[in-house]
C-alpha cells in the first residue's frame, strides 16, 4: 500500500515504515503531525486516485529531526561593470516516518 502526498509545492509518494525529507513543518520532534493532502491511494488493484484530495484519506507522519540540506551556491554577474554577488542558501527541511496510511 502506497500513498501521494503533497507537502510545500512537491509530491512524494510514501509507505509505510518510509522515511522521507520534505520541507520544514512547523511541529516538535517525536510529535505525530497528519497529511491531509493525499493526492492518491493504492493498494494492490485498489486505487483512489482524488479530485484533488481523496477524501477522507490522511498519512499519519512522525517527526524525526529538523535540519538543513547542502548549501547552494548563487553567484550574479555582468561582465564590464564591476558588478558581482555572491550568495548561499540552505533549505530547512523535516525528516519524518510515515507510521499509518488510512484510506
Amino acid at each position: 500500500m502506497y500513498a501521494v502526498i503533497q507537502n510545500g509545492g512537491k509530491q512524494f509518494k510514501v509507505s509505510e515504515g518510509d522515511v522521507v525529507r520534505m520541507e520544514r513543518i512547523h511541529a516538535d520532534i517525536d510529535s505525530v503531525v497528519e497529511a491531509e493532502k493525499v493526492l492518491m491511494i493504492a493498494n494492490g488493484t485498489d486505487v483512489q486516485i482524488g479530485q484533488p484530495i481523496v477524501e477522507g484519506a490522511k498519512v499519519t507522519l512522525k517527526v524525526t529531526s529538523h535540519g538543513k540540506g547542502e548549501k547552494v551556491k548563487i553567484f550574479k554577474y555582468k561582465p564590464k561593470t564591476g558588478y558581482r554577488k555572491r550568495q548561499g542558501h540552505r533549505q530547512p527541511y523535516t525528516e519524518v516516518v510515515v507510521e499509518k496510511i488510512e484510506a
